[in-house]
């Protein structure tokens, strides 16, 4: 596949792009959308856009900004992609982190909505210019000149990656063999498929996922926005029963909050939908069984949820449930897993934990575990895999060797199946977003009465949906735990956009570390989970409306 040939060559095709504007779907063809993106290009031209250039932006759901993508490449450009503003993050903090990836990524322009202008700092940095994607429509489409096969088109930057900037560099040989995979591994016919999605374009799951590939195959795509779906969760599945969604793709806490929306609503019209991607976080076998109850009324089939597994590093898919099969679940030890063993038990043994399966490798794909007969870091080679981090030569060294790329994720396969229990770095999934829990975790770490290097911030799953908890050990019980907690959980939201629901103190010692100091956050995680730590004082710092029923009687307690 020519990733150009595959998205402009659209003279007689049957797709279209319906967009949502804020009140209602535009319509266009994707030849209409081309011929836009070529006028996008020469307005990129007349900024300095050329080969060997970068241009930075914060990519939004907007048809602006969907324009803007395929514009900068046939202007030559390579496009690198900013994070979006966390829901809660500080405004300035945003903008440093701006300005952080600015001097990274080095753009000759920076391109937003126009309504995003206020957002970027000025000045920037080096000689980057600010645009709006709605100046850049020229009167005259320009003849092209994307990036050559092998050259970087696309550097996706993570959310919270102030400190340590790392930008997944890709070329167009790398996506357009995404796009490959993800038409084999979901079984897409070119002419039969429409695909609906809400996810942000400033992700990979978004982006290549439901934007490029219903793009490059031809296929209707009804695209929302994320603001949209947080409003009103029911609105997903409403989109995919008026369009007549046969694909789509989303997160666990996003299934969660669909289910939970719909309740007793209505759908115009029986779903037709034959694959649902359910990725990005961890996938709880409890919001699978929510949403085909709640779904299977309208037509939904079990088959249809298909847990999976990517990352940016390999441009997007590397495991899937295979189609028309059931989400598989596995019982393990959940104490022997928080040591690295995985020890199979039964569904009702007391220390049982339940893992939702992840698939088998996407076609092309091979995974490779550094420890195979007990939990280790999964290696993944693929088609699609990165050309390693923009401007860092000794990240892209100790994360891609020889083709292979270290994902620092940790799991197992069993029968051919991948199963992920966490992560071997300091890095949060929450709700598609990677969040760099570090930063959060050092400014604790510094407050007055906490022990420096003893507290951590994991992931604890509450009715179907994921609770951020930060556990932390103090120099001394007489701390004021009440405001620690309330210090923990604003810089939390002012630092990342993050929110805290509880803060879990325990005694000195308690947090489990490597040998050479580091907090072990996935073994956190599961002692938390099975009462396997003792905490001194728990101080919940979410919603009282979202309070689990313990939360709220040990605040009644506490007070």
């Amino acid at each position: 596949m020519d990733l150009w040939d595959a998205l402009t060559r659209k003279p007689e095709g049957r797709g279209r792009l319906h967009c949502w504007d804020g009140e209602g779907f535009e319509t266009a063809s994707w030849a209409e959308v081309v011929d836009d993106a070529r006028r996008v290009a020469q307005g990129l031209r007349r900024h300095g856009i050329g080969p060997g250039t970068r241009v930075a932006t914060v990519l939004t759901n907007s048809r602006h900004a969907v324009r803007g993508v395929l514009g900068t490449w046939l202007a030559g450009g390579a496009l690198a992609s900013l994070p979006v503003p966390a829901r809660g993050m500080d405004l300035e903090e945003y903008r440093e982190q701006l300005r952080t990836l600015c001097r990274h990524v080095d753009p000759g322009v920076f391109v937003v909505d126009e309504q995003l202008k206020g957002l970027v700092p000025e000045p920037l940095p080096g000689d980057a210019t600010i645009a709006s994607w709605e100046s850049l429509d020229a009167a005259t489409p320009l003849d092209p000149s994307p990036p050559d096969a092998d050259e970087v088109a696309f550097i996706q930057y993570s959310s919270g990656s102030t400190g340590t900037p790392k930008g997944c560099m890709l070329t167009p040989r790398a996506i357009a063999a995404q796009l490959e995979i993800l038409l084999a591994t979901l079984d897409g016919e070119p002419g039969r498929e429409t695909v609906c999605s809400w996810l942000p374009l400033s992700h990979d799951m978004g982006l290549f996922g439901c934007l490029l590939y219903p793009w490059a195959w031809d296929f209707d795509l009804a695209l929302s926005s994320p603001e949209r779906f947080t409003q009103s969760p029911r609105t997903w599945f409403r989109d995919m029963s008026d369009y007549g969604c046969t694909q789509t793709a989303g997160t666990n806490s996003a299934l969660h909050f669909a289910a939970r929306a719909q309740r007793s609503a209505r759908l115009s019209k029986e779903l037709r939908l034959r694959s649902i991607v359910v990725g990005a976080e961890r996938i709880e076998g409890e919001t699978i069984d929510a949403a085909i109850a709640t779904f299977a009324p309208f037509g939904l089939r079990p088959n249809a949820l298909r847990p999976a597994y990517g990352l940016a590093e390999a441009t997007l898919a590397v495991t899937a449930t295979p189609t028309d099969e059931a989400p598989s679940v596995r019982s393990v030890d959940a104490v022997a897993l928080a040591d690295g063993e995985v020890r199979e038990v039964a569904d009702d043994a007391d220390s049982s934990t339940a893992l939702v399966s992840l698939g088998p490798p996407c076609p092309g794909v091979e995974l490779r575990f550094a420890d195979a007969d007990s939990l280790s870091e999964l290696h993944v080679r693929s088609p699609s895999i990165f050309s390693g981090y923009h401007g860092d030569a000794e990240q892209t060294a100790e994360r891609l060797k020889d083709g292979e790329a270290a994902t620092r994720d940790l799991g197992f396969v069993r029968d051919g199946e991948l199963y992920l229990v966490g992560r071997s770095d300091d890095v949060l999934s929450i709700g598609g977003r990677k969040v760099y829990a570090r930063e959060i975790e050092a400014a604790v770490s510094a407050f007055d009465g906490v022990r420096r290097g003893c507290c951590t911030i994991v992931d604890v799953p509450v009715s179907g949906t994921s609770h951020l908890t930060m556990l932390l050990e103090l120099r001394d019980g007489q701390a004021d735990f009440e405001r620690i907690a309330a210090e923990a959980s604003r810089t939390a939201s002012a630092k990342a956009g993050i929110n805290l629901s509880e803060c879990v103190f325990l005694e000195k010692g308690s947090l489990p570390k490597t040998p050479t100091g580091k907090v072990q956050r996935f073994r956190c995680r599961d002692m938390l989970l099975h009462d396997r730590l003792t905490p001194t004082r728990r101080v919940w710092t979410g919603s009282a409306l979202t309070a689990p029923r313990a939360a709220r009687e040990r605040q009644a307690a506490n007070a």
